[in-house]
């Protein structure tokens, strides 16, 4: 529960700069901001190269502390390579995010990549030894320090220099440019967040086993292959709206991509729930694959994983009208439109990382690899093909279908190789009755468009899709702890 709630409130608190962002940014910076953003996880993936999964599966198998220090000089040595050739590269790469007018945003993005690359095994020690109070203390203390941070630049600088225009403040601040106080923020988050984690960052000694290396990498090289592609499925579509968007010019491309990356965040709770999902499962599936009733267990995951997805995107879909103020700008609710596909296509990655667990205990990596690599060959080529003429409802249909495949072909490669009984036709049910009720909602307020009707509907169709699963799982529900004993 620490790892989850952390992880959601991390996630919900840094969010909670999106009315703040797109109030004090216009379409434009929005969208070039978050070209930026995309192209940062991409470096994460090459600068981590597995080294987190690999962590889990070799400390929980071998020498702990051979694997701790092993993993820790190899991020680190790596790391300092990485960020020295990003640097290097920084006015091509910002020809291809067409950010030519500010290289130095790419030396701000490796830096805060960097900075993160060296949280990561200090963040997974303190999940294997078993402390997420100070893993929760550290992740939302880090969020707040960004929040603050990019309220400063954004905020109280600008206001110093309205009442005193020779304020000491004005040499160094630069009002147009918004884009890199946000990554400034970024890195300054990142480097407190090291500090804080500075004892477990050099807790370890300088042994270097190369024997046990060779081992991690060939575990964790094709996380690498699969985690690019991962990204090219997540956020690369960003990147492809700038270059193909049906507009006349860069900055109207770069609008476009703001309108769809701020309705992409009304995705929110599906994206916290499976993030939060992804940070608790991967060390609980690694402790449980020794017990006899392991994919019982499994299976039991997914049902309430499932379940708990129904809810958030019902919650989401039918009071858009409420979320949508959410997004301070007004012009940029024209892209609403994307976001119900998009909460499915988050439900179905939700449900592929669930599924995932066959090849990360058998040892298959190169498998999730391989499915990855199908989703970002959909992605990709819907993205080509109707970008320049649906601009980003082809994002999000890609979205759809790209995480749509990867799930149905994890699970039918997956039941083939390490069976777990899934109950498939019951899940799958339950996703066809929230569409339906989705539906529903949707007809009827379509012919009786009136606020109040819409959220009280919405909240009449909830409460019998709760009173539903509760009848259905009743036996499940009253085997949970605290809860369990008062459903009678």
């Amino acid at each position: 529960m620490w790892y989850g709630v952390s992880s959601i409130a991390a996630r919900f608190i840094n969010y909670l700069l999106t009315p703040y962002l797109t109030f004090k940014f216009t379409e434009s910076q929005y969208g070039e901001m978050s070209i930026v953003y995309s192209f940062i996880p991409f470096m994460n993936v090459v600068f981590t190269y597995g080294m987190e999964t690999a962590f889990f599966r070799f400390a929980n198998t071998g020498d702990k502390r051979k694997v701790f220090n092993t993993t820790s000089l190899s991020l680190i040595f790596s790391t300092i390579i990485l960020t020295a050739v990003l640097v290097l590269l920084q006015h091509p790469l910002s020809e291809i995010l067409q950010v030519t007018a500010h290289p130095e945003y790419i030396s701000l993005s490796a830096a805060l990549i960097a900075l993160d690359a060296l949280c990561i095994i200090p963040f997974a020690k303190l999940r294997q030894d078993g402390r997420p109070i100070k893993f929760a203390f550290v992740k939302v203390g880090g969020i707040l320090i960004n929040i603050v941070s990019i309220y400063f630049f954004l905020s109280i600088c600008p206001r110093l220099l309205a009442q005193n225009p020779t304020h000491w403040i004005g040499r160094y601040f630069d009002p147009n440019w918004v884009v890199g106080y946000v990554l400034l923020a970024n890195v300054i988050q990142n480097a407190i967040t090291l500090l804080l984690l500075s004892k477990e960052m050099l807790g370890f000694e300088w042994k270097f086993d190369f024997t046990l290396w060779k081992e991690i990498m060939k575990y964790g090289l094709p996380l690498i292959l699969a985690g690019f592609a991962g990204m090219i499925n997540e956020t690369f579509d960003r990147i492809m709206l700038g270059w193909w968007a049906p507009v006349s010019n860069v900055d109207a491309a770069k609008a476009e991509v703001g309108i769809y990356a701020a309705c992409y965040k009304l995705s929110i709770l599906i994206s916290l729930a499976v993030q939060a999902f992804r940070m608790g499962a991967e060390p609980f599936f690694f402790k449980q694959a020794q017990q006899e009733n392991a994919p019982k267990i499994y299976a039991r995951v997914m049902k309430f994983f499932v379940i708990t997805l129904c809810f958030m995107f019902l919650l989401v879909a039918m009071y858009l009208d409420i979320w949508k103020l959410f997004i301070r700008n007004p012009k940029m609710w024209v892209g609403l439109k994307v976001v119900p596909i998009l909460l499915l296509a988050n439900m179905f990655l939700g449900i592929y990382y669930n599924l995932s667990v066959w090849y990360k205990l058998g040892n298959k990596t190169i498998a999730g690899a391989y499915i990855t690599l199908i989703g970002a060959a959909i992605t990709l080529l819907i993205n080509w093909l109707f970008i320049p003429y649906f601009s980003y409802m082809a994002c999000a249909w890609a979205t759809f279908a790209c995480y749509g495949s990867m799930m149905v072909v994890s699970y039918l490669w997956g039941q083939k190789t390490y069976r777990i009984p899934y109950a498939t036709k019951k899940l799958v049910a339950y996703m066809v009755i929230v569409l339906l009720l989705f539906f529903i909602h949707k007809a009827a307020t379509y012919f009786l468009d009136i606020n109040w009707f819409s959220i009280g509907f919405a909240t009449i169709l909830l409460a019998l899709f709760a009173r539903f699963i509760l009848l259905i799982e009743k036996k499940e529900f009253q085997k949970l702890p605290v809860i369990g004993k008062y459903i009678r």
